[in-house]
């Protein structure tokens, strides 16, 4: 069976995404950017090896999230998405979209029981043989 590997960003909506920002950027300081705020870190068990997890404000009205009508999205981290997704398909889980790849890695999104949008990552450089 496949799993999550970890935590790969939080998402949520708000209605100003810039004041939202600058406050977590001058009460919690935060880095953020254009594109949020990325926590870089390193792999417990390969030290060498680098991982991210992304936090991002949307604006209230985003698509993003579509078909939820949550304010918020969880991205996970896997290593397998095209097993993993077929393993979900298999049990009945809603997959909302198809496996979509850029430069930084593949990406689909499921939905949970009570219609929660949940975003599936591998990111580039992490299949599935963990290389």
């Amino acid at each position: 069976m496949q799993k999550v590997t970890g935590l790969g960003g939080v998402f949520f909506k708000c209605d100003d995404p810039q004041a939202m920002n600058d406050w977590y950027a001058k009460n919690l300081g935060l880095p953020v950017s254009a594109y949020g705020v990325t926590f870089e870190w390193r792999h417990a068990d390969e030290p060498a090896k680098k991982g991210s997890t992304a936090w991002c404000t949307f604006p209230k009205d985003t698509q993003y999230f579509n078909p939820s009508t949550k304010p918020f999205m969880v991205n996970y981290r896997v290593q397998d998405i095209i097993a993993l997704v077929a393993e979900l398909k298999a049990a009945g889980v809603t997959v909302v979209d198809e496996i979509a790849e850029y430069d930084y890695g593949k990406f689909v999104h499921i939905l949970d029981p009570e219609g929660n949008i949940i975003e599936l990552w591998q990111p580039l450089g992490e299949e599935a043989d963990g290389g």
